[in-house]
């Protein structure tokens, strides 16, 4: 079996300052780090994905802006796949696919941000895709969400959303744990 480390969307955007920032995301990313670390060191495959938005409209992640740059604590180093994408799922219109049946990947290890939209559409079109899958929790973030009156903290929304994807859609972990 063959491993890959897919990070979606840890960028700056996401952080304290930027257009959009999730909650504790500098938590997250450090954890993302340490299994970045175990990856570059067991040789196994590493591709970083990151959102440029083609809406007109966007608030974050506007081409061109600073907010679409990697984060300094994970930003791919060379030899490493980067692919841009425009949607919640990496695997639309990116090439990941391609990228991980050629170099025969069978599992995926996912972090990144948000647990809510772009991790919970990766993870599900990845398992759809026949992948194995491994979330690990503590290297991604949420945002605060509202829903009328009521607000639902980004902590519980991340954990609502891992717990739905445990044991249906992969495995969730902690970065402790995996490395």
């Amino acid at each position: 079996m063959t491993r890959a480390l897919v990070l979606v969307d840890i960028q700056r955007d996401y952080f304290p300052g930027g257009a959009f920032p999730l909650v504790d995301p500098e938590a997250a990313a450090t954890a993302a780090r340490t299994v970045l670390d175990a990856f570059r060191a067991s040789g196994e495959l590493v591709v970083h994905v990151f959102h440029v938005s083609t809406d007109t409209e966007a608030t974050f992640f506007r081409p061109a802006t600073a907010g679409v740059a990697f984060h300094p604590t994970v930003a791919p180093v060379e030899g490493e796949v980067v692919l841009e994408k425009h949607r919640p799922n990496s695997f639309i219109d990116t090439g990941l696919r391609d990228v991980l049946d050629d170099a025969d990947v069978t599992e995926l290890v996912i972090v990144g941000m948000m647990s809510s939209m772009c991790i919970d559409s990766t993870t599900r079109a990845a398992h759809e895709l026949g992948y194995r899958n491994t979330v690990v929790a503590d290297a991604c973030a949420a945002p605060d969400l509202r829903l009328g009156d009521t607000t639902v903290p980004g902590a519980a929304v991340h954990a609502a959303f891992m717990a739905a994807l445990d044991g249906s859609f992969g495995t969730v972990t902690t970065s402790s744990s995996l490395t």
